[in-house]
């Protein structure tokens, strides 16, 4: 009696050995915005924000993944992750960043975009600090019957409906500002920790 072979599980990896960003600059950006979007859904049990975090998006196909800057999704716990398996969370992301470069152009305007429209990714953004070849710097896309189309006409800010935060262009940087309140959420550079004074030491004249 012929045995036959049990298929192999299927391996997902959580990393491909590479640099997280291209640049201090592009990492502070990606930084910058996952706290900021964390801060802004605290309360909100159900959003999920996350970043340079693998999502694989068909079931044992390892090759079916992207790794977005930032991507929020909504309708799943805020639990710790060390990748995204679109299969057994069964939501995708509703919001996508990419802090894009002249060496990620081709990846993050036909790859990437094609890939996030194919999966009903509702807003799909860009941010290109440097200004090494978008112009300009910040663009966007809503999805609309299932194409993505340009999300407005600014070319210093766009308002992104699924999180309720605007996107403003800041210098080198991005600003997210909380759209309903107009509140901008600080860089962390821009937090100051207030720390007591030393008490005087009594031995001291």
């Amino acid at each position: 009696m012929s045995v036959i072979p049990l298929q192999r599980d299927i391996e997902y990896p959580e990393s491909d050995g590479q640099p997280m960003a291209e640049s201090d600059l592009h990492a502070d950006e990606m930084i910058y915005l996952r706290l900021a979007l964390r801060e802004h859904f605290r309360n909100e049990p159900d959003v999920y924000v996350a970043g340079n975090l693998f999502f694989y998006f068909r079931q044992r196909d390892p090759r079916a993944v992207v790794a977005p800057d930032l991507f929020v999704v909504k309708g799943v716990p805020k639990d710790s992750r060390r990748k995204y398996l679109l299969w057994e969370e069964g939501q995708v992301p509703c919001f996508v960043v990419e802090i894009t470069s002249n060496s990620t152009q081709h990846e993050d305007l036909k790859s990437k975009k094609d890939c996030y429209e194919s999966l009903g990714v509702e807003e799909y953004f860009l941010f290109d600090p440097l200004g090494d070849y978008l112009k300009p710097r910040l663009q966007g896309y809503r999805l609309v019957n299932g194409r993505y189309e340009t999300a407005g006409p600014r070319a210093d800010a766009l308002e992104s409906r699924t999180t309720g935060v605007t996107l403003r262009v800041d210098g080198e940087h991005l600003r997210l500002i909380d759209t309903a309140t107009g509140a901008p959420y600080l860089r962390p550079e821009e937090l100051t920790f207030r720390r007591p004074a030393p008490e005087p030491d009594p031995g001291c004249p």
